[in-house]
């Protein structure tokens, strides 16, 4: 029990930030409109960002739909973070 209580906040991030790299990859293939899987080591990231925080595509009920998830995911973990960088007080 010990081991959990020392280890709360990565715990945290390994479990929320295990679909991370799921969820980024189906999002980037709306943005990209792809299903090659080769968009998922290529650095461009503009456009997703576009995509992520704007309407790129305002008839596309699918890319809406996934973006608002997507955002929601997204703002979990960076509340996770600030959680941490708050309440952690074995970090310094």
């Amino acid at each position: 029990m010990d081991f959990i209580t020392k280890n709360i906040w990565f715990i945290l991030f390994i479990i929320w930030g295990m679909p991370l790299s799921y969820y980024r990859s189906k999002f980037r293939k709306i943005i990209y409109q792809t299903d090659s899987w080769f968009i998922n080591i290529n650095p461009v990231f503009w456009k997703e960002i576009k995509g992520l925080f704007g309407n790129i595509y305002p008839e596309n009920v699918k890319y809406k739909k996934f973006r608002n998830f997507y955002l929601f995911y997204l703002t979990i973990y960076f509340l996770i973070f600030i959680a941490y960088l708050i309440f952690d007080v074995n970090r310094l």
